[in-house]
């Protein structure tokens, strides 16, 4: 493993808003470069009460603004929402204001329901255009001749780096086939991890943009000082993804001391096992976790994210996953 990095979902804890949320967001990413993050992620999602990063570019503008040398990104933009010219004007624009600091991953899911998919505009057509529209997107970012018909103003000659993100074989075999880096979403779909890591490094093809496979693999983190309070901090997560999956999203919930006497429990079942590819407790059982995975999947990166209610608790978090990933990088 080579280096690792963050990726947040902008939380929106109960009892506070969504300046609150992007506030957290901006101190969280501070605190993340000084510790020595390499890459701050941001992720689309909409008409969700709990997630305030729905318009992803200008939050991720907003952390480059507020932060020095670490790159900020996506993970990622949903592109069957956009029109790619669109976004590559958003990011060539982000790339000409914080030069060699912007990343732009890019997903095939819509990021949300259907009825909000609907009310962003987005094509309904069954057919999948995500392929091309990847190899569109790109295009605007590199050296479009002065007489194109369409040009990304700003993004043309930007070059930013383009990424797919994933759940499935699919984005694997598509970053493979294009020569692009890749991000898998284990963090809350661990089944084919290790499946579409070996279809991406076995089918790369090297590329302009990058010589050989480099994966990035998504872990939750949860620190604190035991591993007692650890999972209690946890908890909040537990809840949110068991409400979700019981139709009741909203706000990331107070962290208990039993969930299993709030969700059901085949439900909890269910969510333990879509987050299980995780780390959890104190520095040294994160840290024995952690090598565990880095062991069995050899990632060119890991990328850690973690929803915590207390935005103080969270940023400790990251900063003790921090300390432990600095002594297990290559």
């Amino acid at each position: 493993m080579q280096t690792f990095s963050l990726l947040d979902l902008s939380p929106v804890p109960k009892g506070k808003t969504a300046a609150d949320a992007l506030a957290n967001t901006v101190a969280l990413a501070q605190a993340a470069e000084a510790a020595g993050y390499h890459r701050y992620w941001l992720a689309e999602h909409h008409n969700m009460q709990g997630i305030a990063s729905a318009a992803t570019s200008v939050v991720i503008g907003h952390v480059a603004g507020a932060t020095k040398t670490i790159r900020v990104g996506a993970g990622g933009i949903m592109l069957p929402n956009h029109a790619p010219l669109v976004i590559a004007e958003q990011f060539g624009t982000l790339a000409t204001l914080y030069p060699d600091r912007i990343d732009l991953g890019v997903g095939r899911a819509p990021g949300t329901d259907m009825a909000t998919a609907r009310a962003l505009r987005r094509h309904m057509a069954p057919d999948d255009t995500f392929p091309q529209d990847v190899q569109e997107l790109i295009g605007y970012f590199g050296d479009v001749p002065d007489h194109a018909s369409v040009r990304a103003v700003p993004g043309a000659g930007t070059d930013v780096p383009v990424w797919v993100l994933g759940s499935s074989l699919y984005g694997a075999q598509l970053a493979a086939h294009l020569g692009l880096p890749y991000a898998f979403a284990s963090h809350f779909a661990p089944d084919l991890l290790g499946q579409a890591l070996q279809v991406y490094r076995e089918s790369f093809k090297p590329s302009a943009y990058l010589e050989k496979p480099y994966a990035v693999m998504a872990v939750g983190v949860c620190a604190a000082q035991t591993d007692a309070e650890a999972e209690y901090l946890r908890s909040s997560q537990y809840l949110a993804f068991a409400n979700l999956h019981m139709g009741k999203p909203g706000k990331l919930p107070y962290p208990v001391r039993d969930v299993a006497a709030q969700v059901p429990g085949h439900i909890l079942a269910g969510v333990k096992h879509a987050l299980s590819c995780s780390a959890t407790g104190s520095a040294a059982s994160v840290k024995t976790q952690l090598a565990g995975l880095i062991d069995t999947y050899q990632p060119d990166e890991i990328m850690v994210t973690g929803m915590i209610h207390d935005n103080a608790e969270r940023v400790k978090s990251f900063q003790i996953a921090a300390e432990v990933l600095t002594e297990l990088c290559d």
